[in-house]
């Protein structure tokens, strides 16, 4: 193919990769469509959440100790190419992090849309996932930053006139926002309830909005839960092996519940019917399945 199939991830922090749609990239790995991972930041400002990691060398080169970790993580799952766009996490308002105008934040936003619309340019993905617009249960000033130069390099990296200098014009064609699902969190809560175990989703979990209704595409992801969960594991700052949250239930049962990563499609350029659930990031783009 003169341009074969490609997708393009943009996310906040390392350890959003294996959190958001891991097993969607796996799956089209092995299928042969490659996928490209921007990493906005550095997640310098990130604790440690693993009371093995915490140790005086991790804080003192977290950010390296960070990346060494996203690169095992990227292999785990299977991306082609990451990149990191160059910015330091902004950590979250009013924090001290938030203030240093080297980071995420602050950046002018034709700056760090530039940087995007390049690699955009170079990889010619058909398909870009970022994050949604509505941020309220987890409004991190980065991932708030990730959504807004997504939309950006959306429309600027096929117009000649922007940013001459990031290469030849690319328009991709769709536009996702992946989404943690309401679905997801209460098939969980069950399970741990079923099991006579404590569960980590408070009620806070379930007053967060309801987005559901969003959703309009659902990958079948059965077969990659490992995938998912060997790349957290991946991020040991990040993740403790023991934490109730992330591996409280054994992976066999967690595997079975809500087995779909869901996503909203925000924009195409692409024919997609009106209506259904699709099951396919490129529907449009070749012969499109549905359910």
């Amino acid at each position: 193919m003169e341009n074969p199939l490609r997708l393009l991830t943009v996310h906040a922090h390392p350890d959003d990769e294996a959190s958001k749609g891991a097993g969607t990239i796996a799956r089209y790995a092995e299928e042969g469509i490659e996928a490209t991972l921007v990493c906005c930041t550095g997640g310098e400002a990130g604790e440690v959440l693993n009371p093995a990691m915490d140790r005086p060398e991790v804080h003192a080169d977290l950010a390296g100790v960070r990346r060494a970790e996203l690169a095992r993580s990227v292999e785990i799952i299977g991306y082609a190419r990451w990149e990191m766009l160059g910015y330091r996490d902004s950590g979250m308002p009013d924090s001290e992090a938030n203030q240093d105008p080297a980071c995420f934040a602050r950046a002018p936003l034709d700056e760090a849309v530039g940087r995007l619309v390049a690699v955009i340019r170079r990889d010619r993905p058909q398909v870009l996932v970022s994050y949604g617009e509505e941020q309220s249960g987890y409004p991190h000033p980065d991932h708030i930053r990730a959504h807004e130069i997504a939309v950006a390099a959306f429309d600027a990296a096929g117009d000649a006139s922007r940013f001459p200098e990031a290469g030849e014009p690319w328009e991709p064609s769709k536009l996702y926002y992946t989404m943690w699902s309401m679905a997801r969190i209460r098939g969980l809560h069950e399970a741990f309830l079923a099991r006579g175990l404590e569960s980590p989703f408070d009620q806070a979990w379930f007053e967060r909005p309801d987005q559901d209704h969003l959703i309009t595409t659902r990958i079948d992801v059965t077969g990659y839960y490992h995938v998912r969960a060997d790349a957290l594991r991946a991020h040991a700052t990040q993740v403790d092996p023991d934490s109730p949250f992330w591996f409280g239930l054994p992976d066999e049962v967690a595997a079975t519940i809500h087995p779909w990563d869901d996503y909203q499609l925000a924009r195409s350029r692409v024919d997609i019917p009106a209506d259904g659930i699709e099951t396919d990031l490129f529907a449009g783009l070749r012969s499109p399945v549905w359910s």
